[in-house]
């Protein structure tokens, strides 16, 4: 199939990105430069959270599988991009409703988030997935759900989006950035980074455009 374009939805890995809640934990060190060595290097320390990232069940679910044991399928496959613009503060079982999600889907939810800088200091007031619309798509049985922002939930004590979207086996990706995206269908490829063991790992996300 010949595709139009290709989209990379990921957030730019440097040392000054927006972090959650500010923790800074990208850091770029340059172990070689080509003036001095007539070559580059570079060691990155990096959280399992930052930018663009899939969480695994083991996030929040005791016994769940780290992000090594993710079904790729989940993440690889036709989607669909969401126009939530409008949604101010979060994302609601009536926001989602009227797009007649389907069970097997991927869904990109693309809200006002996607407008902030990537750089820019972390928004407390992100657009987020609540508790209800969760619990939502775990009835519509989708396969997976990404937001344009580095979390999916906020202020939930019991984190009850995670919970319910990883106990069901539903992969969650955060850290989309979808500014430049029409909402349709596309074909994703969304591939973490094989990590061993880990609750989440950064990845590269990209749309295929037909």
């Amino acid at each position: 199939m010949q595709y139009k374009a290709i989209i990379d939805i990921s957030w730019p890995i440097t040392a000054d990105m927006t972090a959650y809640k500010d923790r800074k934990l990208v850091v770029v060190n340059k172990t070689k430069t080509f003036e001095k060595d007539q070559v580059r290097e570079a060691v990155v320390t990096i959280g399992t959270h930052s930018g663009t990232h899939v969480d695994a069940p083991a996030h929040f679910v005791a016994t769940g599988h780290t992000i090594d044991q993710l079904n790729l399928s989940l993440l690889v496959g036709r989607c669909r991009v969401l126009d939530l613009t409008h949604c101010v503060e979060r994302i609601t079982v009536d926001d989602l409703a009227v797009h007649g999600i389907q069970a097997g889907e991927r869904i990109l939810c693309k809200t006002c988030n996607s407008q902030e800088d990537p750089t820019a200091p972390f928004n407390p007031s992100f657009v987020f997935i609540d508790d209800a619309a969760s619990a939502y798509l775990v009835t519509r049985k989708v396969a997976a759900v990404g937001i344009d922002y580095l979390g999916i939930e906020r202020q939930q004590p019991e984190h009850q989006t995670h919970q319910q979207l990883l106990e069901a086996g539903i992969a969650i990706i955060e850290g989309l950035r979808l500014a430049s995206v029409p909402p349709g269908l596309y074909d994703l490829i969304c591939l973490p980074m094989l990590m061993n063991g880990l609750d989440a790992a950064p990845a590269r996300a990209i749309l295929l455009q037909y």
